[in-house]
C-alpha cells in the first residue's frame, strides 16, 4: 500500500511548493523508498498545452505525451523518475471528464455535484497513480494558494483521502511565507497563522510547516509558529534561499525533515546517502565560465526555457565549467546585429517555439554559427531553423521556408504531415511524447549516445519535408537520426562545421543533474574544445 504526502501553499503563490515537493521526493528516494509525484492545478484549461509561455512558463512533456506544468520538470530532475499522464491534473480536465460521463448517462440520472462527483474524480487520480506506479510514497502538490476559490475541490478531496486512510498513511506539508516588515526589519508570523487557520477551516490540520523567508528564522520564530499553529517545533523547517536549487534537499535534510516525515508515516528508511551532496560539491568546484547565447522569442520570461537552461547549467558543471546564458531576443537579430550579439559567444542554442514571430532572427543565428564555426545546437524549432538556413544559404533554395510561416513558399522544406492537415483543435494534437529514433553509424550523435536506437520526447506539429533530403545531403547535411516507423528526420548534423547538431525532439526533458543528456554533454564538450583551442 502506498502512503500519501500532500503539499499545500499559503499566503502567496509562487512560494516554492514545486521545489520543496521535489526535494522531499529526492530525500525519500535517498532513504530507499520509491516515489511518484503529481501536480494538481486549479485552472480551467484542460492542460497547459495551449497556454502562452508568458502565462505559465514552459510546457513540460512526459514520456506518454502529457503536456504538463513546468513543476514536473523539477520533479523528474530531482527524483530521476519518468512521470506520466497521471502526474498533472487540472480543474479543466476533471470537469471535462465528469461532464462527459454525465452526458453518457454514467451517473444514472443523479444530480451531478462537486461533492461527491468532482472530488471522487480527483481522488481517483491519486489512487490510480498509486495503483499504476506501485510507488511506496505518492507526493501530490496542490497548485495555487489555500483560500483560493478554485482550489476548494482539491482541498476537499485530499481531506477525504485523509479520512479514508490510516492516520500514519497520509501526511500534510504546508508552505508559507514569513515576511519582513520594511523599516523595522521584523519577521512576522501572522500570515502563517492565518494560512494555517484557513487550512484548518477546510478540514485539514497540517503536520509540517515549511517557511520561506528572506532571513534565517530564529528559534523564537519557530516557537511562536509552533504555539499558534499547534505543530511541534521539530516539524517546522525553513526552505532557505540558495545559490543552486539542488542545495534545497541537503538543507532540508540537515534540519531533519526526512527523519520527521518517516517518523509520521511510521517508516524506517536507509541511512541517507551522500550522492546528491557529492554532486553539489562538484558544482561548487567549477571555476571557468563559458558564454552561450540562447536565441528565442520568449526570452523575457526565462521560465519559458526552464528545462533547456537547467540542462545547459547541469552539463556545464559536469564538465567543470560554469555557464553564463545570454538571453537573446530573436526579434532583435539580423545579419548586421549578429556580428555584435554573437562575436564573444562560445556557443549558440536555438530552442523550441511556435509561430512566425522572430523566425528570421533565429535563421540569422544559425547562419552566423555555421559560417563562423561556433558550436550550434538546435532543439525542435531550432532544427527546423537550421534546415531553412542551410536550404537558403548553402543549397541556394531562395525563399525556402516552413509552411507554418509561409504557406506559399516555393521550397517548403518544413511542412505538415498529411495526418495533420485537417486537425480542428490545437490542444493535444501535436506529435507528443516518446518516439523511437534510429542513429546512423559513424556520426557525432551515435558516438555521444553509444547505441543505435534511442527514445526521445516530442512536442511539435511541423516536420522536415523528405522531398528535399537529397538536395541537403549533397551540401553536407547528415540525417543522423531517423524515426523508423514514420521515416521522419529526428537529428541532423552539418559537415561544414566542427559541431553543428540539431534535433526535432526535446532532449532537455530527459536531462538530469546527475545524469546529463548526451546531446547537451556533447554540445558543452564541443564548446570547451573550441575554447581551449583558441586559448592555446
Amino acid at each position: 500500500m502506498s502512503k500519501f504526502i500532500f503539499i499545500t501553499g499559503g499566503v502567496v503563490s509562487g512560494i516554492g511548493k514545486g521545489i520543496v515537493g521535489a526535494s522531499v521526493g529526492r530525500l525519500l528516494k535517498d532513504r530507499g523508498f520509491s516515489v511518484f509525484m503529481q501536480k494538481f492545478d486549479p485552472y480551467i484549461n484542460v492542460d497547459p498545452g495551449t497556454m502562452s509561455p508568458y502565462q505559465h512558463g514552459e510546457v513540460f512533456v512526459t514520456k506518454d505525451g502529457a503536456e504538463t506544468d513546468l513543476d514536473l520538470g523539477h520533479y523528474e530532475r530531482f527524483i530521476d523518475e519518468e512521470l506520466t499522464q497521471r502526474s498533472n491534473v487540472t480543474t479543466g480536465r476533471i470537469y471535462s471528464e465528469v461532464i462527459q460521463k454525465e452526458r453518457r448517462g454514467d451517473y444514472n440520472g443523479s444530480t451531478v455535484q462537486v461533492i461527491p462527483h468532482i472530488t471522487d474524480r480527483i481522488k481517483g487520480y491519486v489512487y490510480k497513480a498509486a495503483e499504476e506506479s506501485k510507488a511506496d510514497i505518492i507526493i501530490t502538490e496542490i497548485g495555487g494558494t489555500v483560500g483560493d476559490i478554485e482550489s476548494l475541490p482539491f482541498i476537499e478531496a485530499i481531506r477525504q483521502i485523509h479520512a479514508e486512510n490510516k492516520k500514519e498513511d497520509v501526511l500534510f506539508i504546508h508552505i508559507t511565507l514569513v515576511p519582513t516588515i520594511p523599516g523595522s526589519d521584523e519577521l512576522k508570523t501572522k500570515p502563517t497563522q492565518h494560512s494555517f487557520k484557513q487550512l484548518m477551516s477546510q478540514g485539514i490540520k497540517t503536520n509540517i510547516i515549511v517557511v520561506r523567508s528572506s532571513e534565517k528564522i530564529s528559534d523564537e520564530i519557530k516557537n511562536k509558529i509552533s504555539l499558534f499553529c499547534d505543530v511541534p517545533k521539530s516539524a517546522i523547517v525553513q526552505s532557505e534561499n540558495v545559490d543552486f536549487i539542488y542545495e534545497v534537499p541537503v538543507r532540508l535534510h540537515k534540519q531533519g525533515l526526512d527523519d520527521y516525515i518517516l517518523h509520521k508515516l511510521n517508516l524506517k528508511g536507509d541511512k541517507n546517502n551522500n550522492h546528491w551532496e557529492e554532486m553539489l560539491q562538484s558544482i561548487k568546484n567549477a571555476k571557468d565560465t563559458i558564454e552561450i547565447g540562447l536565441v528565442g522569442k520568449y526570452v523575457q520570461l526565462h521560465d519559458a526555457y526552464l528545462s533547456v537552461s537547467q540542462a545547459l547549467i547541469d552539463a556545464s558543471y559536469k564538465n567543470g565549467y560554469k555557464v553564463n546564458i545570454h538571453w537573446i531576443n530573436s526579434e532583435e537579430v539580423d545579419e548586421e546585429s549578429s556580428k555584435k550579439l554573437f562575436k564573444d559567444l562560445d556557443g549558440i542554442i536555438v530552442p523550441g517555439g511556435f509561430g512566425r514571430r522572430g523566425v528570421e532572427g533565429m535563421i540569422s543565428a544559425s547562419k552566423y554559427a555555421r559560417e563562423n564555426n561556433i558550436p550550434y545546437f538546435g532543439i525542435c524549432f531550432g532544427m527546423q531553423i537550421a534546415i531553412i538556413d542551410i536550404a537558403r544559404n548553402v543549397c541556394g533554395l531562395v525563399g525556402a521556408d516552413s509552411t507554418e510561416k509561409d504557406e506559399h513558399t516555393k521550397y517548403p522544406v518544413i511542412s505538415l504531415m498529411e495526418s495533420q492537415f485537417d486537425i480542428e483543435n490545437i490542444g493535444g494534437t501535436l506529435r507528443l511524447g516518446n518516439y523511437d529514433c534510429k542513429l546512423l553509424e559513424n556520426t557525432k550523435v551515435r558516438k555521444l549516445y553509444g547505441k543505435d536506437l534511442i527514445q526521445e520526447r516530442h512536442r511539435h506539429r511541423y516536420e522536415f519535408n523528405n522531398k528535399f533530403k537529397e538536395q541537403l545531403e549533397k551540401q553536407g547535411v547528415v540525417f543522423s537520426g531517423i524515426n523508423p516507423e514514420l521515416n521522419l528526420a529526428e537529428i541532423i548534423e552539418y559537415n561544414g562545421a566542427d559541431y553543428f547538431v540539431a534535433c526535432q525532439f526535446h532532449p532537455e526533458f530527459k536531462s538530469r543533474p546527475n545524469k546529463v543528456h548526451p546531446l547537451f554533454d556533447g554540445f558543452i564538450k564541443a564548446i570547451i574544445k573550441r575554447k581551449e583551442k583558441i586559448n592555446k
